[in-house]
């Protein structure tokens, strides 16, 4: 979390191919909350986070019980965010497998009272209700403050892999703005010193 007028936003995007389906949604969700909080007087800071970049860290910090630079980056600056948006393809009416490990490998308090913006992607609209039936309660659970409005996109939502249909722009529109509103209306607080002092974010990636 940071101070005066600048807020940290951080999207997770569990799309697991290139180009994806969840990482367009994942962009355009994060493109929406930027400008929501811009026009809000505040200055968005947005770190992206592609899953499939540390699936392999993932295992293994489930296995091992220690995770690799790069992926404990990932970590934490997930937990310093001012405001998630989180995007995962349903398969078998849930979320993905590596987008769950990731969240079981967060530390508890890690989303506690954060601001979350649900999104999801399929190929079909019979999977939208996961969102409400799978999705927000895992969330719920890790304490987020999911916004109202989630956003699910069908492959019927998109003409390729550069547009979206007009319907689920809108609610992307509206998602953004709860968003911006709920991140906006926190007090921004000093991180807290832990007396550790590790390299930037980008260079941990950039390094895993």
């Amino acid at each position: 979390m940071t101070t005066g007028s600048t807020r940290t936003l951080t999207v997770v995007s569990a799309g697991l191919r290139e180009p994806s389906s969840t990482s367009l949604l994942a962009s355009q969700l994060a493109a929406a909350t930027r400008a929501a909080l811009s026009e809000r007087g505040l200055d968005p800071e947005v770190t992206t986070i592609e899953l499939r970049e540390h699936a392999r860290d993932v295992t293994d910090n489930l296995l091992t019980g220690f995770a690799s630079e790069g992926l404990q980056a990932a970590k934490d600056v997930v937990a310093a965010a001012d405001g998630v948006i989180t995007v995962t393809p349903i398969f078998s009416a849930s979320y993905s497998g590596l987008f769950k490990s990731f969240l079981d490998l967060l530390d508890d308090d890690a989303l506690a009272g954060t601001p979350v913006l649900l999104g999801a992607t399929a190929g079909t609209a019979r999977h939208s209700l996961a969102l409400e039936h799978t999705i927000r309660p895992l969330l719920s659970y890790l304490r987020a403050l999911t916004v109202p409005t989630a956003v699910f996109a069908a492959a019927g939502d998109r003409g390729n892999h550069h547009t979206i249909d007009a319907s689920v722009a809108t609610r992307i529109e509206r998602a953004a703005a709860e968003l911006a509103t709920l991140v906006a209306t926190r007090e921004a607080t000093e991180d807290v010193d832990t007396g550790l002092h590790s390299p930037s974010f980008a260079a941990l990636l950039h390094a895993s």
